[in-house]
């Protein structure tokens, strides 16, 4: 069986040129998506992809209508094919039902690997580049050094707990305490 997935891309598209392309490659059934791609739920896909069985083939007018990133398709692809499901797109002329069209998607997960790579080596290059500067990732504290040594200052008080003091800095009493062990840490390695 053939099935064809459309996906309109912006609120004022319509589907009826994908959907007449699909029926016209021989779609049996076409879920439509009417949401864009930056939407994270598109309820179609899914369950188009949940009624393919061996043998089905899934056909698209355009790779980018399945899949938001080439990392996704290379896996929707992958799994179509561990299932036993063929696929297809029409405007790029991919068939993944013959050996040509296995190999372009073999390479295609190579050329999404390969820019997984490039991104975490970029990413990682300038982390480093960062800390040569001497500049840290992460979030900034919640309490700055001064408010840390007024909490302690106001917890040598023992009428006063921790649960005030927390709410006085407007932090959680994890984050106070945290807080507290930075301090600590610091004044105990500047004793040493």
């Amino acid at each position: 069986m053939i099935i064809g997935y459309a996906r309109v891309s912006t609120n004022d598209q319509n589907p009826e040129l994908q959907v007449d392309a699909l029926e016209k490659a021989g779609a049996e059934q076409v879920f439509q998506e009417k949401f864009t791609g930056t939407l994270k739920e598109r309820p179609e896909l899914p369950q188009c992809l949940r009624m393919l069985r061996k043998g089905d083939v899934l056909v698209v007018w355009k790779l980018d209508r399945l899949a938001r990133s080439l990392k996704d398709l290379v896996e929707i692809v992958q799994d179509l094919h561990d299932r036993g499901v063929g696929f297809k797109s029409l405007t790029e002329s991919i068939d993944t039902t013959s050996s040509g069209g296995r190999l372009v998607f073999h390479i295609f997960g190579a050329l999404a690997e390969f820019e997984h790579d490039l991104i975490r080596e970029r990413t990682m290059a300038g982390l480093q580049a960062a800390r040569a500067r001497g500049r840290k990732g992460g979030r900034k504290p919640s309490m700055s050094d001064s408010d840390v040594r007024k909490a302690a200052a106001m917890l040598s008080d023992p009428n006063i707990t921790k649960k005030e003091v927390a709410e006085h800095f407007s932090v959680a009493r994890g984050t106070l305490n945290a807080s507290l062990q930075r301090l600590e840490s610091r004044v105990g390695s500047n004793r040493e």
